[in-house]
């Protein structure tokens, strides 16, 4: 196994498992070190050494694998991983509507999310950094969103797209966060709320309604924001009339999404089954903010198919020209 493969599998494993930003930022800086050096020079241990971005982890990485060995921190994060989860609908995925670069709150650059989404198989891929009041996730402006998709235009080709969109706060009355002639733009719109998680349930449940009722929503994204594992601690689900609000998403045909990262478990099993019941299409996210974590669908594809959630109504097991038909609805 080459050194360079090794810190960046680590990485990836590192981001999977939503380990510290700075351990799995350390490995891909030791890995860019690396890059086009020769055997000859990554055996100069005392060069090596000297080069910015090695550290004491990652020069024991490099050492093994030039031994011929799989270095043992990565078996170690390949046992912890485990193989990918025992799901029919898993394979059914084509794409991901939600994932976040270092545009925003993400932790790399565009293009190693396509890198990523590319290897895992992905047809495409949705970019959605976040929107402007989001400051704490560095969000967007209408300016730099405009930048970014000049970038985002370039980034398809060889089976792949990439397609432009962002995840819009929603605001305390239920608008969104972003430009509406600059929201028409793009390909996908995730509207999620991220404050005032604690308001009342009547209030609640008018601010959610009146996103989905927004023509140019596709998304409603991790429905009650709660959190139930993790580093973040634990969070409360918002309390909302799920009937609803998920019947607002069935008439405006707004997707209800399935968030993957395992902290989020969002929406509750209850809910999905209300979902179900009231003829609401889903999108099972990854809403990753690493590469690593594109892979995180392992775990929504189980709970959506655990929930009895029909293959038809996942618009992310959808083809990419009948997901756009369905995304141009509202523009």
């Amino acid at each position: 196994m080459h050194p360079f493969d090794a810190l960046n599998e680590i990485a990836t494993l590192l981001e999977r498992e939503r380990s510290s930003r700075y351990k799995s930022k350390a490995f891909r800086a030791a890995a860019d070190a690396i890059a086009g050096l020769s055997d000859e020079e990554l055996r100069d241990t005392a060069a090596l050494r000297r080069r910015k971005g090695i550290g004491d982890s990652t020069f024991a990485v490099i050492s093994e694998a030039l031994e011929g060995r799989v270095p043992g921190y990565l078996i170690d994060l390949r046992e912890r991983a485990g193989v990918q989860r025992d799901s029919t609908l898993r394979a059914m995925l084509r794409g991901d509507l939600h994932s976040h670069s270092e545009w925003s709150d993400g932790l790399t650059s565009i293009d190693l999310m396509v890198q990523a989404a590319r290897s895992l198989g992905h047809e495409y891929l949705a970019l959605t950094d976040h929107s402007p009041r989001l400051r704490v996730a560095n969000g967007l402006s209408p300016e730099r969103l405009r930048a970014q998709l000049d970038i985002v235009r370039g980034m398809s080709g060889d089976g792949f797209t990439l397609l432009s969109g962002i995840e819009v706060d929603i605001l305390e009355a239920g608008g969104l966060d972003q430009e509406p002639e600059l929201l028409d733009e793009l390909d996908v719109v995730v509207a999620s709320a991220h404050s005032k998680l604690r308001m009342e349930r009547g209030p609640m449940t008018r601010r959610l309604v009146a996103a989905v009722s927004d023509p140019r929503v596709d998304v409603l994204g991790h429905v009650t924001g709660r959190l139930v594992e993790g580093s973040r601690g634990t969070r409360p689900p918002s309390t909302l009339d799920a009937r609803a609000v998920f019947e607002a998403c069935a008439a405006n045909g707004v997707a209800v999404e399935i968030n993957s990262r395992p902290e989020r478990q969002d929406p509750p099993d209850e809910m999905i089954a209300i979902a179900l019941e009231v003829g609401c299409l889903f999108s099972i996210d990854s809403d990753a903010h690493a590469p690593g974590q594109l892979s995180l669908l392992d775990y929504g594809a189980e709970r959506a198919e655990r929930a009895g959630v029909p293959a038809e109504r996942i618009v992310t097991t959808w083809p990419l020209e009948r997901l756009r038909e369905w995304t141009s609805r509202g523009r």
